[in-house]
């Protein structure tokens, strides 16, 4: 297996990850709403896979860019720029004190990014079968 082979199957096992990062987001967000959780508790959960998800995002995109992939690297850098602006106005975290008056917004958040994770998942696939066919002949 080449090297675009191997890039697209680590970024299909990276979707996969990230995308089972949001669904977690999602049922915490869930749980929160039907008062399963509360504030302090989320937050506490959710703010420990925040950065990660953010650093393993910009990673597989660096990777895009490195390697040459140019459509799956610009599919990829609006959502970092997002997250990287996110960051730089201090707003990335969970607060428990405002959580209940911004949840709305952060789950629809959630659903975007898990939508694009699984896009994505399915383009990295079809493109590491493809680098695999082409690979082999």
């Amino acid at each position: 297996m080449g090297g675009e082979g191997w890039l697209f199957l680590f970024a299909v096992l990276m979707a996969a990850v990230l995308l089972f990062t949001m669904v977690f987001f999602i049922i915490m967000f869930s749980d929160l709403e039907c008062d399963y959780i509360n504030p302090i508790d989320l937050c506490n959960k959710l703010n420990q896979f925040v950065l990660p998800e953010m650093i393993a995002h910009a990673f597989l995109t660096l990777c895009f860019l490195l390697s040459g992939q140019w459509i799956a690297f610009i599919l990829n850098a609006p959502l970092v720029g997002y997250n990287v602006k996110r960051v730089m106005d201090k707003n990335h975290m969970y607060d428990a004190t405002e959580i209940f008056r911004t949840l709305s917004g952060h789950k629809k958040e959630s659903f975007i990014k898990l939508g694009f994770y699984l896009v994505s998942f399915f383009y990295y696939l079809y493109r590491m079968i493809l680098a695999l066919i082409s690979e082999s002949d």
